[in-house]
């Protein structure tokens, strides 16, 4: 633990010292940096437990009312930190068996069970007692898009990018924010295709908040998060309850537990494991550029299900 002086507290108050993100409050507005600049602020192993304990913090500090997340350096966050372990050798006597990260047999539900807590993690942003603003700019990508998502209101420079490119192989968002901010049908037209999208797509989607030029983007959410930050704590707390209420009523925690489920099943489909051994071969930077190039992903590995 660390001390972390409050700038406008005379007193000190205790913040837990993160490795993988930084937090600060200035007068009823906590700010939380993803900081991993050198890596696109890539989600770390810890990554999510880190947020989820930031946001508590915030929750139980009587003097803040609104949290912004943001990221470090060049963009909001480009997704999981994978490619050491997409690069990483499978070992050879596993033949077509999906296996996991030690090379033994994957098993779905420890696969779940790690992921579900990530998912769970992020959904703090969601679960939190106090509204909070994802401030985006460069890209939230794959999982950095199921953080920005997981926030009450996301605001965008109008050149940064969101998306979901795993959605086209190797994954599947865990939180399912999509389609309840889209609809089925753009959610379906985002994930159907993995496309990514510009800050001023997403408004016109409507997907996020609002786009602003990137030279305005710090001004604009800090003139929002200032405007909510004078309503008491107390209303606050209940707007969002009641919000958030009408879409567990609406099965979200039942979908993200299906979307979980699904996130593992695409990284061991057939199709997951040759997009993982062309990382391998070629790099995950190339796998990458193949998989989100438009021509038919996995040639010669889809098969005919009903013939035995």
């Amino acid at each position: 633990m660390m001390l972390v002086k409050n700038r406008d507290l005379e007193m000190d108050a205790v913040t837990p010292e993160f490795e993988h993100l930084l937090y600060e409050r200035t007068g009823r507005v906590a700010t939380i940096t993803l900081n991993r600049p050198d890596r696109f602020n890539a989600i770390a192993r810890g990554m999510p437990r880190e947020i989820a304990a930031a946001v508590d913090h915030a929750n139980y500090d009587h003097e803040a009312h609104v949290i912004v997340l943001q990221g470090a350096g060049k963009g909001f966050c480009g997704g999981y930190d994978l490619t050491d372990f997409a690069e990483r050798r499978s070992p050879n006597d596993q033949g077509a068996q999906a296996v996991d990260a030690k090379g033994e047999p994957w098993d779905p539900l420890v696969d779940f069970d790690m992921m579900f807590a990530n998912t769970q993690d992020f959904m703090s942003l969601w679960r939190s007692n106090k509204p909070t603003i994802a401030k985006v700019h460069g890209a939230a990508v794959a999982g950095g898009s199921d953080i920005a998502l997981a926030c009450d209101m996301v605001v965008m420079a109008e050149d940064a990018r969101i998306g979901y490119p795993p959605a086209r192989v190797w994954g599947c968002p865990t939180t399912a924010m999509w389609v309840y901010r889209l609809g089925p049908e753009k959610a379906k037209r985002m994930l159907l295709t993995g496309d990514l999208i510009t800050g001023r797509e997403a408004v016109d989607m409507g997907l996020v908040l609002e786009a602003v030029p990137a030279s305005d983007l710090d001004d604009r959410v800090d003139e929002l998060a200032r405007r909510m930050a004078g309503v008491p704590r107390n209303q606050l707390m209940m707007q969002k309850l009641m919000i958030n209420q009408a879409y567990s009523n609406m099965g979200l925690e039942t979908t993200q537990m299906v979307a979980t489920l699904m996130d593992g099943v695409a990284r061991h489909s057939a199709e997951g494991m040759w997009f993982k051994k062309r990382a391998e071969d070629v790099g995950f930077k190339q796998a990458i550029a193949e998989r989100d190039g438009g021509d038919p992903i996995a040639p010669g590995v889809s098969r005919n299900p009903y013939k035995f």
